[in-house]
């Protein structure tokens, strides 16, 4: 029997502390529910939600109509707050975790928390990811393409790099900062060319700056189908090394990182089998913000696997359970 795991999905859960209200600052997030939900930045309305977004029972009955049986449900985006003061931060998502962590064991698994660390922080973010995966049973972390001005590469991070290593803690990398990554404000920029390519300058520090080399027990998946690194990783090759045996390794060390499957057009995903391998694409649907929801994404998926034979049915969901093994219970997340 197939499952059908949806990676890539957001929640924002209820009852988080008023930040903007505690510190003054206007640009932390807080969601209103009234007759038009929304979340916000201080007075400044972020984006209009349906009750998904917040609603437990609302996405399960979602996930029901699309056949989905589990889903990844991680911090949304505006959330991790990278800009913050390290203490702020910590608390506020400290306060994210437990509460996304609560959504998880309340659903009867079918929903599976990924949880967020105070990365201006490396300490604090060491602390909270041992919480969170240890303490909390969240499933791994999300982290931004960049944190606070630095590339993922910077040797203030390797820290972090070597903890989530050590535990073999699963890291979701999800870009938060699109507007540096393309002179065009906006959109449909920012969605179209900005996300894409501040995830490919992730995966590029991760690649070409060395830190899967440092650490080879990191377990990263990058959302959007790693954005345009699968396009853009020949060139950078090429510009790397002129030795055969180096660039081997390079493609091996991208063979290492998992994506998900949100690509918006079916022939692009023989990119990411090409690049990343059959066995490390997974389901991803970017759900509760996608208008079409989970069926948009599935159905492209489904169109893709027709496409190209050697896109298994474990992209539907084996790939993002086998992904998720944790180390400390020796077994996949069940099935």
């Amino acid at each position: 029997m197939t499952i059908v795991v949806d990676f890539h999905a957001h929640h924002f859960p209820l009852g988080l502390p008023d930040m903007a209200a505690l510190t003054g600052d206007a640009r932390w997030p807080s969601l209103v529910v009234d007759d038009r939900p929304r979340l916000m930045r201080g007075a400044e309305v972020f984006r209009h939600v349906g009750p998904a977004c917040f609603d437990p029972a609302v996405r399960i009955s979602e996930l029901d109509t699309a056949g989905v049986a589990k889903q990844v449900i991680s911090p949304v985006p505006v959330t991790l707050v990278d800009w913050a003061p390290a203490s702020h931060a910590a608390d506020f998502l400290a306060a994210q975790n437990n509460a996304l962590a609560e959504v998880a064991s309340g659903s009867d698994g079918r929903l599976i928390a990924l949880g967020a660390v105070p990365l201006q922080d490396t300490d604090l973010a060491i602390a909270e990811m041992a919480r969170a995966y240890h303490g909390l049973g969240m499933a791994g972390i999300e982290i931004t393409a960049m944190v606070a001005g630095r590339e993922l590469d910077d040797s203030s991070l390797d820290p972090f790099w070597a903890a989530a290593a050590s535990d073999r803690v699963p890291i979701f990398i999800h870009p938060a900062h699109q507007e540096t990554a393309t002179r065009r404000a906006g959109q449909p920029y920012e969605f179209g060319i900005g996300m894409l390519t501040d995830t490919a300058l992730a995966a590029a520090a991760l690649v070409y700056g060395g830190v899967l080399d440092r650490h080879p027990d990191l377990r990263i998946a990058l959302s959007h189908g790693c954005g345009t690194f699968g396009w853009t990783h020949p060139r950078l090759r090429y510009m790397a090394t002129r030795d055969p045996l180096r660039a081997a390794h390079l493609d091996d060390l991208v063979n290492r990182l998992w994506v998900d499957s949100l690509v918006f057009d079916p022939a692009m995903v023989n990119v990411l089998l090409e690049r990343f391998g059959a066995d490390h694409v997974m389901f991803g649907s970017d759900h509760p913000f996608l208008p079409e929801g989970i069926g948009g994404p599935l159905d492209s998926l489904h169109e893709a696997r027709t496409r190209w034979p050697a896109l298994d049915e474990n992209c539907l969901g084996r790939n993002a359970l086998q992904f998720l093994v944790r180390r400390d219970a020796e077994a996949a997340i069940p099935s």
